[in-house]
Parts: structure tokens; C-alpha cells; sequence
């Protein structure tokens, strides 16, 4: 028997199951939170427009990301400090994408390590997201580390060259760098500031160096897209890092179509920003993103039950996917298109602080 049934009941559950200064930093965004509130405003502004009289008896919702089989178009992002809304951290992710029948993305910052994450769930397909926090050979082994756990890909995340102002945070004095062990830095490199110097070329570079799929997470501007290409990159994530980096900017579904163009098909895009709901996942898919990354989403069920109550997010994202597939006419992801959607008068969004 499920525990909730809407996306709803899950963040009042961890509302209330969270400390006030957690809670605030996961729920909350940088600078004024503008980005954070354009995020969900974007989602709310596209409208659905369905056909109606086609055969949609049945319908299904699998399809593939990087050629992975998953069964929704739907990933779990990561998440450095995961380790706060469950004991377990990655690997609980992991165990839970298993078991939902898609894949995981494992942060560098997170716990426990790479190694064990996949140990405990060796049939998810994992993908290792990393930051630079070191020199080139610390970062190769790193990638080694990931291709003999068995990884399906190598994600470099390059929108956070410094920390975002998180207003939220600072009026907690909250301090996320030590809410937990970082098991996979290692105590000699732990340089943060090596993050800032990453360029293109760095890019192009650890891409020779894998024969694993590199993705690259945090593009909203179409010539990065490009860039991308050029540097060997095999799929984008298009992200504003939840909108809590650099603020304000706009929605991630408001650049998305334009990285989907630059990218001409030469490059999978995923996105991530705000999604909660099955519709949202179908708006993301008609204007051609390949999967949706939940983060906010996947902590909220954590907090709110553990790997449980994470397995139900993503049931119930799979059965409104399904659902609202059928009512929009179509009966597999490979079917939405542009025109299924429309773009109308932007609501007011509330504030979030």
C-alpha cells in the first residue's frame, strides 16, 4: 500500500522530518531565488494540446539515455550531500533506480563511496558525476575507479566554478561542506578551487581519456552545446543547478529548446529544474530533451521514507507519464513533439524565501 500519494504529501513529510536549516537548503535556491521560482514558472507556462480520437490502449514509457534501457524517461541526479536525508546516501539512490528500472547519477561529493554504491546496486546503470578537485592524475584515477565499478558514464559538472550565494544558508549559518564525510575526494585533494580553472580544452582532454560516454551537466547557452560537441562530449545536461548557482537566470525549460537545436542530434540532452510531476516530465520530452534528472524530488521522498518512499516517486512519475500520454494522444516517448505543446501568459510566481 503506497504511503503517498501525490508529490505533495511527500515534501509535507519532509518538511516536517527535516531540520529547519535542511530543509531550507534543499528547498531553497541562490541569491533571491528568482532562478528557483523560473524554474517551476516555465513548467507552469507551457500547456498541453492534446489530439484527441487516436488509439492510445497501449502505452508504454521506456526508452533509452546514453543506450541504456530505462523504463522512464526519468534519472536520479546527484547529490553531494545525500548522506542528509537518508543513511544510506548514493547507494539507497541506487538500490531505489534499480528497483524502479532506471538509472542513477553518483556525485563525487556524495557518500558512501563509488565503489560501494555500485556493490549495492550492480544492476542499475550508474553514471559517476564528478567535480575537479584535483590534478589531472587524480582525476584519472577517479575515472578508472568508475570504469572497473562497472559505470555506464562519466558526468563533469561545469556550472559551479564558485559556490552559488545561498541567502538561506547563511541566514542558518549553515555550512554544507561539513554535513558529511566525502569519502571519494580522499584527504589530500580536496582543493576547491581548482573548480574555477576548468576550461573547453580540459574538456576535450579527459574525453581522450575514457572510452566511457562524457557527459557535461550545467549548459543553458546553445554555443556551449557546440562547444560540447567539439570537445567530445556525448550528451549535455541541461541545468541551472536548480537555480542554486548563479541568480537570476532563466527557467531551464525556457533554454532547453535552444540547446536541443544547437545540439542537432549529435548530442543526448537531459535536463533538470523543478520537475515534480509526470506532466512535467512530457513537457521536457516535447521540447526534445532525451530523460529528466530529479534531485529536489529524490531528497524530499528520502527524507519523507527512505529507499520506499523513493521507489513510489518514481512509480508514481511513471504511472503519470503513462497517463498523461494518453490523454495528450500519444502512446510512447518517442512520439512527443513540439506540437504538442504551447507557450501562454507566464503566471506570477510565488515566492519562495
Amino acid at each position: 500500500m503506497s504511503s503517498f500519494a501525490t508529490a505533495g504529501e511527500v515534501a509535507e513529510a519532509a518538511r516536517a522530518a527535516l531540520p529547519p536549516e535542511v530543509w531550507d537548503y534543499v528547498s531553497g535556491g541562490g541569491g533571491t531565488e528568482v532562478t528557483l521560482r523560473r524554474n517551476r514558472a516555465a513548467l507552469d507556462a507551457l500547456l498541453f494540446r492534446p489530439r484527441v480520437l487516436r488509439d492510445v490502449s497501449a502505452r508504454r514509457t521506456d526508452t533509452t539515455f546514453l543506450g541504456l534501457p530505462i523504463a522512464l524517461p526519468v534519472l536520479l541526479a546527484p547529490i553531494g550531500t545525500i548522506g542528509l536525508f537518508d543513511a544510506g546516501g548514493a547507494a539507497t539512490c541506487a538500490r531505489a533506480a534499480a528497483r524502479a528500472g532506471t538509472g542513477a547519477f553518483v556525485g563525487i561529493l556524495s557518500v558512501p563511496s563509488l565503489e560501494e554504491v555500485a556493490a549495492a546496486a550492480p544492476d542499475a546503470p550508474l553514471i559517476f558525476q564528478h567535480y575537479v578537485r584535483g590534478d589531472r592524475e587524480w582525476t584519472l584515477e577517479l575515472f578508472k575507479r568508475a570504469e572497473a565499478a562497472g559505470y555506464r558514464a562519466l558526468c563533469i559538472t561545469v556550472d559551479s566554478a564558485v559556490d552559488g550565494i545561498r541567502e538561506r544558508d547563511l541566514r542558518n549559518r549553515f555550512d554544507r561542506s561539513k554535513a558529511q564525510d566525502r569519502p571519494n575526494l580522499g584527504t589530500a585533494y580536496a582543493r576547491r578551487e581548482l573548480q574555477a580553472t576548468l576550461t573547453w580544452s580540459e574538456i576535450a582532454w579527459l574525453a581522450e581519456q575514457t572510452e566511457l560516454p562524457l557527459m557535461i551537466k550545467g549548459v543553458t547557452h546553445p554555443d556551449d552545446a557546440k562547444l560540447a560537441i567539439e570537445s567530445g562530449a556525448a550528451a549535455v545536461v541541461v541545468s541551472n543547478h536548480g537555480g542554486r548557482q548563479l541568480d537570476p537566470q532563466p527557467g531551464a525549460l525556457e533554454v532547453l529548446p535552444d540547446v536541443v537545436a544547437a545540439a542537432g542530434g549529435r548530442l543526448e540532452v537531459a535536463v533538470d529544474g523543478g520537475f515534480e510531476r509526470g506532466g512535467d516530465v512530457v513537457k521536457a520530452l516535447a521540447l526534445g530533451a532525451r530523460a529528466v534528472l530529479i534531485g529536489k524530488a529524490m531528497c524530499f521522498s528520502l527524507a519523507a521514507g527512505g529507499e520506499a518512499a523513493l521507489v513510489e516517486t518514481l512509480t508514481r512519475l511513471r504511472t503519470e507519464v503513462e497517463r498523461t500520454f494518453a490523454l495528450l494522444g500519444v502512446t510512447a516517448p518517442d512520439d512527443v513533439r513540439p506540437e504538442h505543446v504551447r507557450p501562454a501568459p507566464w503566471p506570477t510566481p510565488p515566492h519562495a524565501g
